[in-house]
This record gives C-alpha cells, structure tokens and sequence, in this order.
C-alpha cells in the first residue's frame, strides 16, 4: 500500500464533494482511482486520488469533457492546464485549416477532436464560434469566397444539428428559436439553442426566414418561455419589426445576433441578447 492517510469512499465523497456513485463511475470508466483492497476486500483511497478527483473537478469545470478530465487528472496540474490550452488552440487551428482548404475530412477529424475533448458549451465558444467569427471577417474583406463560406457553414451546421437531435425532449422551460424572414444565417442560432439546451431548457427550432405572424399562431401550441430570433443584419429586424412588436405583446422576445442592438430592442419593445451566443444562454437560464 501507498503512504499516508487511507480514506473509504464515504470520506472520499464527503472531502471532495462528489457522490460515491460518480467516484466509481470515474474509476470504472476512466480508471481514475487505484484503490488499495484489504484483506477483507475492503477498497481505501490515496491522498493522491483524493488529488486526481479534485483536478478533474476543476478541469471539468474549465469546459474539458469527463474523459479528456480524467485524463488530464493524471499528470501535474501546470502540465495539464497548458496542455488542455494547447489542444484547443491546435484544434482550432487544424479546423480551419481544413475549412480553408475545402477538405471535409480534416474538417470533420478536427470535430470529431474537439467534441471528444471539451463540454459541449466550451467547444462551441472557444473553437465553433471563434472560427465561424474569423470567417465571417475574411468573407467581408474578400479573403475568403462564397464557396468557403457555404463550405463551411454546411460541414459545421451539419455536426451542429446532429447535435441537437432530441433537443426538444424533457420538461424544462421552452425556447423557440427562429429567424426573422429573409434571414439565411442560423450557426449562431444553432450554437444558442445547443448551450441552452445543457441548462436543461426544451428547444423548439423553427429556424430560417421565419413567417414571424404564423409563429404567432403556433404560440398557443407550443407555449414558449421565450422566443429567440437572430440575424446578422438590422435591416431584417427593422423590416418585421410590426410583426416583432406584436410577438413581444404575447410573450418574451429576445433579439441577438450581429444585427441586433439595445436601441433596436427598444424600438420594437423586446429584450436584447447583446452577449456572445454562450454567455447569453448561460445568463437566461440563470
């Protein structure tokens, strides 16, 4: 046996702040507790598990996926932090590179990365929307062309709405989720929608250039605690904004996206998600 202090898992629990359940899932799954047996097959945990489950913690914490956690857990924590940063900027970076470069494999080998490395709300705000925002910028300035643009919102829209399947379920409070008509951009929305989702909230998804009148009639049916609609342009707002005004009446409304403002919001009497997608669905389910 190791020295120092041998702790049951009752103890373990109590000083780490997890259910013992967790705890042998964690050791089961992810091998991240080496208990010691007694003779009577008693299991005793170290000081140095007591170590690791509480830098999973706080790996978890920081956005990492339980695996990605647990494997992390095992090495020194300096070590494990600038390798968990390295990770995700080398993710970010084979991501786009692949996106720039038309190649759906190295595209989709670099998701298939990140979704196995980090929590879902931290893949999307410190990679998906990141790369999404630096392309968007190039697009503007004639750096990138329509095709990459397309290329890219397709590949990652794709694994986004994977992603969403069954999001709907549950008896969490509803979003419904929509864009104004002739509103044709709907990554940021999707982002949204998967973030709130992890608060526990039920998405209902409508999605692009929504007749925002007929939604009004579904509203009824559907009883949302609030309705989200995004664009990227004002003008889209501007031109519903009767419409927009006559949602508001009935039910929450929040506006986002990059053609949303305060000012707008007032103009039209809803509220103004002016934070990034991540942030914002994090600040609604508080």
């Amino acid at each position: 046996m190791a020295e120092g202090p041998r702790l049951r898992i009752g103890e373990l629990s109590r000083r780490v702040g997890v259910s013992p359940e967790l705890l042998r899932a964690w050791e089961t799954r992810y091998g991240l507790l080496r208990p010691d047996r007694t003779e009577g097959g008693l299991r005793l945990f170290s000081q140095e598990d007591e170590r690791r489950v509480h830098l999973m913690r706080r790996h978890i914490a920081s956005g990492l996926s339980a695996s990605e956690a647990a494997r992390l857990a095992s090495v020194g924590e300096d070590s494990s932090a600038r390798e968990g940063s390295a990770r995700c900027a080398e993710i970010r970076a084979t991501l786009t590179q692949g996106l720039d470069a038309l190649d759906e494999t190295t595209a989709q080998s670099a998701l298939d990365q990140l979704f196995a490395a980090f929590a879902l709300p931290f893949a999307l705000s410190e990679v998906i929307l990141p790369v999404l925002h630096r392309l968007g910028e190039r697009w503007a300035a004639d750096e990138a062309s329509i095709t990459h643009e397309h290329f890219a919102s397709n590949l990652i829209g794709g694994r986004l709405r994977a992603l969403a399947r069954g999001w709907g379920n549950g008896i969490g409070p509803r979003a419904v989720l929509a864009c104004p008509p002739g509103e044709r951009h709907e990554l940021g929305l999707l982002c949204f929608g998967l973030a709130l989702r992890e608060h526990g909230w039920r998405i209902t998804y409508i999605g692009l250039e929504t007749p925002l009148r007929e939604l009004a009639d579904s509203l009824d049916e559907l009883l949302p605690t609030i309705v989200v609609l995004s664009a990227i342009s004002p003008e889209r707002f501007l031109d519903a904004r009767e419409e927009i005004s006559e949602l508001g009446a009935r039910v929450r409304v929040g506006i986002g996206g990059a053609g949303a403002s305060a000012a707008l919001a007032r103009t039209v009497g809803v509220e103004f998600l002016g934070g990034d997608a991540i942030a914002e669905a994090a600040g609604l389910a508080a």
